[in-house]
């Protein structure tokens, strides 16, 4: 047979070695020794999309993939018993898509509260959605988020392992079923040639010069920061207004609880056990008001005693 067990042992290897030197290793060498707390910076002005991001260490990065990156998070608990609370927006990026899009399909999806993956995979494969299998929704899957960050056919030909002429395929099929949003990302590329820069929801700009100027390949990147920094960009705008927006009821309410980080679309907080009605409310009511959208923003809120548990439903 042509399959030796070495070279998976090998990476097996690489996988184990990484989450030991990254984390195990030196994720207790930074924890603080006067209170015991892990401490992160999250920095402002990093990224080009406006999220922010987390260094020394960064957590953001804890893995969630793979069984034993899982147990990593495991470790984050809360002092003197207290839960670990997560709530996530709910495929915020694809919402916003839809609001920034005006697609008629697009939002009667989310309208409807459908599954917008199964949904997509009904239509890119002309079959009911109650006939989608598990690998065409995870296909649409694919193909929907590819479509919010400018993936080319090549590109997406290499994500699901076909060939670029079917990937083409799916990306017009796609267009055929979404066509306001293939309207959205040739506005936003001529607007990025037209002004410089694109902006988000909240009038937030990046500029792009390399959209003129630049080499064949810096353009087309240039294209796919054009096409997707409005949605990442929003959505980072929207839950730091969100963030801003709990952190004050929190203090009016003189809570003891505590925001302790921001992953992307999460937010993550320590809530003593007498607290926990209280800020789930308090939460989800602040991430899906931040912003009126032309549809509704979902949240889901979950809490266990560890980071890990945290993503067990209530």
């Amino acid at each position: 047979s042509l399959e030796h067990p070495l070279p998976k042992e090998l990476l097996r290897y690489r996988v184990l070695s990484k989450l030991k030197s990254t984390y195990i290793d030196a994720l207790p060498e930074l924890v603080d020794t006067k209170n015991h707390r892990l401490h992160t910076s999250f920095n402002q002005t990093i990224t080009q999309t406006g999220r922010l991001s987390s260094s020394r260490p960064n957590l953001q990065n804890i893995p969630i993939k793979t069984a034993e990156g899982r147990e990593i998070r495991k470790a984050f608990i809360g002092e003197k018993n207290n839960y670990i609370m997560s709530a996530d927006y709910s495929q915020i990026e694809l919402r916003i898509m839809a609001h920034l899009s005006k697609d008629e399909e697009l939002i009667s999806a989310f309208e409807n509260d459908r599954d917008v993956h199964t949904h997509t995979a009904s239509l890119i494969f002309d079959v009911d959605e109650k006939d989608v299998t598990p690998e065409m929704r995870s296909n649409a899957k694919t193909v929907n988020f590819g479509i919010i960050y400018g993936m080319s056919s090549f590109g997406l030909s290499r994500s699901l392992g076909i060939d670029p002429a079917s990937a083409q395929e799916f990306i017009n099929s796609y267009f055929e079923r979404y066509p306001r949003v293939k309207t959205y990302m040739e506005d936003r590329i001529e607007e990025a040639r037209d002004t410089g820069y694109v902006t988000t929801l909240f009038n937030r700009r990046r500029y792009i010069p390399e959209i003129k100027t630049g080499s064949v390949k810096e353009q087309q990147q240039a294209e796919r920061i054009a096409i997707n920094t409005p949605i990442q960009g929003s959505s980072a705008d929207l839950i730091k207004i969100a963030m801003i927006n709990i952190s004050r009821e929190m203090k009016t309410k003189k809570l003891s609880s505590m925001m302790t980080l921001q992953v992307h679309d999460e937010l993550v907080f320590e809530v003593p056990e007498e607290e926990l009605k209280s800020m789930q409310e308090l939460v989800k009511r602040n991430m899906e008001e931040a912003v009126k959208l032309s549809i509704p923003i979902k949240v889901s809120v979950k809490y266990g005693k560890n980071w890990l548990e945290s993503k067990g439903s209530i």
